[in-house]
């Protein structure tokens, strides 16, 4: 379920709310080529199934970067903000990937606003966000972002 606020003190009163879990996105071969070709990453754990199969992970992975990149369409699906005139992401506190997210595997994201602090002509937020691999013990990957929203 999306949360919807409008305006500065609207996020303000975000502060330590949970914002829950977004849908489940399968991650398929297809999506991790496209962004091989985008980075130039191409690591045969990435792009080469049939080679990946011996491999340590038992097949190909989505590259961290990618899972990391996919928090912005899952964010999307969290949070909506109005009443501000730009907002930007500021930048990443911490990133870990404890665990690999193997092609056809499904993930989310979980986020929770830590704070809100007031900032020349806005707010920034720090949230933790965790991308969660459908049935695994352990997160594809954790990491602590900051926006920033202007009035």
């Amino acid at each position: 379920m999306t949360t919807t606020v409008n305006g500065l003190d609207e996020i303000r009163a975000l502060a330590g709310k949970d914002l829950g879990r977004s849908g489940w996105l399968e991650i398929a071969q297809e999506r991790v080529n496209t962004f091989a070709d985008a980075t130039g990453d191409h690591q045969w754990i990435h792009v080469e199934p049939v080679r990946a199969e011996g491999g340590p992970f038992g097949g190909t992975i989505a590259h961290g970067y990618l899972t990391l990149a996919l928090v912005i369409p899952m964010f999307n699906e969290l949070l909506e903000i109005g009443g501000v005139t730009m907002s930007i992401n500021y930048g990443l506190e911490k990133v870990r990937f404890p665990s690999p997210v193997r092609v056809g595997a499904r993930i989310r994201l979980g986020a929770v606003v830590v704070s809100v602090e007031d900032v020349p002509g806005g707010v920034q937020m720090l949230l933790d966000f965790t991308v969660e691999i459908d049935g695994a013990a352990k997160p594809a990957c954790v990491a602590r972002a900051v926006y920033r929203h202007y009035a």
